[in-house]
């Protein structure tokens, strides 16, 4: 017995001395990284290196520069549970509660955040806003990786200088979210290598799409026990060994490459890091529930994208935080994020700072308790919650977030922003600052040193050739352009190596545009085809092949038919047509110009598998001297499936082929002018590359310069008219009217004009506030209406439909919301308006002596 427990000490003893090695290490690693500088990764912008000390803090409101009553005794509150939680759990990093500003004034992180809805569509969404503040700011890594920052300053400090660390991209995320509906929090955790500085030299870029794959399902043989005998195999032996080596040897060769794929992948893997979850990082946690977000999912604010919660980059929280309350976590991290339940109301697992304010528990109500509560009575229960957790939380001490249409337009700092991915270079600019209209350019690389270029896409915006998108394969040299609707001549895409006429190309159009119902054309030096949908002659396919010039002539402007290519042959293809019987309908038709020759085939009878068939010869030799020619039975073979009765005579036949020889000739003629329509589109393209032009609407001012002079020149026309001159409207000429105008008013009339403005004005803000009242209790009782629809019919809708009716429903929310909006602004401003008023009547200088002295 002695001799165990002395074996247990000695092993608790080593167990001690391991774990004090262990924090010795992790001692020493942070006394490593606070003494060195962090190494920011090479896709940080220059500039980093931003002196946030000599920044002007002279013009900030003074809520920057003190506290009020409210927030010192916040202050208070959470050094008080800062000390508990130190004691409590003494073993767990600080929180960060009250950082400095860039004031110098300790300030709560949870009235840092400033909920602001932007009048941008864009930033009613959860992804315009994270994509705006990842474009907007430039990233700036924190100044020890594994310890809190000491500041953080307010959202609008960071939008007028356009950087910030994590902490500052995620306040203003949250901001933004917050003021759009959504249920945002702010959380610092721990994070990898890789999400703390932003380093996505080994990501796939997220516009590069993944081909689906399909999977391969066996198919399963069924036992039966009464089968027929199959019959003898007849197969040769030596081809099923020659099958076999031949399976076996690609086999190997796959082999080989998975293996070849491994080792780059082991060398792509990233680094060990040494400092594995003890690096300090910021995001966004957008809670389900609110926005119609049916799970609860993270927002990396640095890159604008979304994350699942079980995402490995997410290696722990210590707190979160919004405008009204401050959380810390009390679950392990052990396996990251991935086991975390985010029921802000469960004490047990989430620590809240403020009590009173607890968030409730996220449980669904009883079927009893719903049919008991109306929606009315929960909104109220709502905004009764609303308040209690207000109460005892200050108001933010943050200015009003504004962006200018200019900056939300510029986006990126200095219009220009590039990003890193595994084999991809992203760039982005800012509309207008490229002559050409360029907004984003995607560079695919064949190396991970970005040295090789295999594609590159291009997208552009405002060009008056409404070009959208154009890729061009480096390694083929093929280019494909796309158009958005608008070209004038109806161009959809352009594919193409070369813009030399008689190349190979492929042009698409947007048939709405174009009367003939064109398609595509898909053309090289010896084939044209060009393909049709929705005609009234049923003619979906032309080809035509040309033949070789006797002497090679170099184009120049427009072809003659002299210098054109010779034709040999025209053949169209047509779909079925109803009205008509299957042996008068062509399916298709073939003019042999060279051979002088035309066939027709017919489209199959019910119950046939052969087609009905004409081949016509036709006689030139006979008409050189202006002879008619002479129609005889060889000149036409005919094929008539079925009896014989039916036959046709040959002066039909005659008429039929004077029929086809027009239309050849015409189909010459469409043939030209499709030629002169692709040299007119080369033409074109090429005199927009050398001299593009940008649209501008006419909305836009700053840039529309011959909108604003044809502006000025009005003003400038009215200016000068004789005899007109600018009269203010008096708000009390209909008063006035009623006592007949009189210079000087008694005392009582005075009283009435004033008694009627103001009652006029009272009747108007009413009636005002009625028309909003009506339209928001309409649009309410259109959303029930259509969730109690969406409830009675979920089981039976399609994708599709679903997906309209949810479409319909955020439009009716956002009208909801826009239309409560106004009505509280509107009942906030009336008495103030009325005031206003009376003030202004009471200093009107008609009314003057007769109100002073009431």
């Amino acid at each position: 017995m002695e001799v165990l427990e002395e074996k247990e000490e000695e092993e608790q003893r080593e167990e001690e001395l391991k774990a004090l090695e262990i924090s010795a290490k992790l001692q020493d690693l942070e006394m490593k990284v606070s003494m060195e500088e962090v190494c920011v990764p090479s896709d940080v912008p220059p500039g980093s290196d931003f002196d946030w000390s000599s920044i002007d803090v002279s013009q900030l409101p003074s809520s920057y520069k003190t506290n009020s009553l409210k927030e010192k005794k916040l202050l208070r509150i959470a050094d008080h549970f800062l000390q508990q939680y130190t004691h409590l759990c003494p073993d767990r990093k600080p929180l960060f509660l009250h950082p400095v500003n860039e004031c110098g004034v300790e300030k709560f992180v949870s009235t840092t955040v400033r909920p602001t809805l932007l009048p941008y569509t864009e930033l009613y969404y959860w992804d315009g806003c994270a994509s705006f503040v990842s474009d907007y700011l430039t990233m700036e890594p924190l100044k020890s990786p594994i310890t809190l920052p000491s500041s953080l300053y307010s959202p609008t400090t960071i939008l007028k200088y356009q950087r910030g660390n994590c902490f500052d991209f995620s306040v203003l995320l949250c901001s933004m979210l917050i003021g759009a509906g959504y249920d945002a929090y702010c959380v610092h955790g721990y994070a990898t290598h890789e999400m703390c500085t932003l380093d996505e030299t080994l990501e796939l870029c997220p516009l590069l799409g993944k081909p689906q794959e399909v999977p391969k399902e066996g198919m399963k043989k069924k036992s039966n026990k009464y089968r027929v005998k199959p019959p003898p195999d007849l197969q040769s032996k030596f081809e099923l060994q020659q099958e076999a080596k031949k399976k076996a040897e690609t086999e190997a060769a796959q082999k080989n490459e998975e293996r070849e794929e491994e080792k780059v992948t082991e060398v792509e893997k990233p680094k060990r890091d040494p400092l594995q979850g003890l690096r300090v990082h910021a995001w966004v946690v957008v809670l389900s529930g609110k926005r119609e977000v049916p799970e609860t999912f993270f927002i990396n604010p640095f890159t604008g994208n979304s994350h699942s919660t079980m995402d490995e980059y997410f290696l722990g929280i210590e707190s979160i935080w919004n405008h009204r309350n401050y959380w810390v976590n009390m679950q392990d991290c052990w396996n990251g994020c991935k086991d975390l339940i985010f029921d802000l109301g469960d004490t047990i697992r989430w620590e809240v700072m403020l009590s009173g304010s607890n968030k409730p528990l996220q449980l669904l109500p009883d079927a009893e308790e719903e049919k008991e509560l109306s929606d009315r009575d929960m909104d109220d229960m709502q905004e009764k919650e609303e308040e209690d957790m207000s109460s005892d939380m200050p108001p933010s001490w943050v200015a009003p977030i504004q962006i200018s249409p200019r900056e939300f337009e510029t986006r990126c700092s200095q219009g220009r922003k590039v990003i890193l991915y595994k084999k991809v270079k992203l760039e982005k600019w800012a509309p207008y600052l490229n002559g050409n209209g360029l907004v984003k350019r995607l560079t695919v690389y064949a190396d991970l040193d970005c040295t090789e270029i295999v594609e590159v896409r291009e997208w552009f915006k405002n060009r008056e050739d409404m070009l959208d998108m154009r890729e061009v394969n480096k390694q083929t040299q093929l280019t494909t352009e796309c158009f958005s609707p608008g070209h004038f001549l109806g161009l959809k895409a352009h594919t193409y190596t070369s813009l030399e006429p008689e190349t190979e190309r492929t042009m698409e159009f947007y048939i709405e545009a174009r009367v003939d119902g064109l398609q595509k054309r898909v053309e090289n030096a010896n084939e044209m085809t060009e393909y049709f949908l929705g005609r009234d002659d049923f003619l979906h396919i032309r080809h035509v092949e040309f033949g070789k010039r006797g002497k090679k002539i170099h184009l120049a402007g427009i072809r003659t038919d002299m210098n054109s290519r010779p034709i040999v042959q025209i053949k169209e293809c047509f779909h079925r047509n109803l009205e008509k019987p299957a042996d008068e309908d062509v399916a298709e038709r073939i003019f042999q110009i060279a051979e002088e020759t035309i066939h027709l085939t017919y489209h199959l009878k019910d119950k046939y598998i052969t087609a009905s068939k004409k081949d016509f010869f036709k006689a030139v030799e006979s008409d050189r001297k202006g002879n008619e020619i002479v129609m005889t039975p060889e000149m036409c073979i005919t094929y008539q499936v079925g009896s014989s009765k039916n036959d046709k005579k040959l002066l039909h036949l005659y008429k039929l082929l004077q029929e086809l020889t027009e239309e050849e000739k015409q189909l010459k003629q469409q043939v030209r002018q499709s030629e002169a329509e692709v040299l007119n589109i080369l033409k074109i393209h090429e005199n927009e590359e050398t001299a593009v032009k940008l649209s501008v609407s006419i909305y836009n001012t700053e840039r529309n310069e011959k909108r604003r002079q044809q502006y000025e020149a009005l003003n400038r026309m009215e200016d000068g008219l004789p005899g007109q001159e600018e009269q203010d409207l008096d708000y009390l000429a209909p008063f006035l009217i009623r006592i007949g105008h009189r210079e000087k008013m008694t005392k009582g009339q005075a009283l009435h004009v004033r008694d009627d403005c103001l009652a006029d004005f009272k009747h108007r803000l009413i009636d005002k506030v009625s028309i909003i009242q009506a339209r928001f209790e309409k649009a309410v009782e259109e959303l029930q209406e259509k969730n109690l629809w969406f409830q009675e019919n979920q089981n039976q809708l399609s994708a599709e439909e679903e997906d309209d009716f949810l479409t319909r429903y955020s439009e009716i929310m956002f009208h909801v919301h826009i239309l409560a909006l106004r009505l509280n602004r509107e009942k906030q401003m009336a008495p103030q308006k009325y005031l206003a008023l009376e003030e202004k009547l009471r200093k009107d200088p008609r009314l003057a002596e007769h109100l002073s002295r009431t």
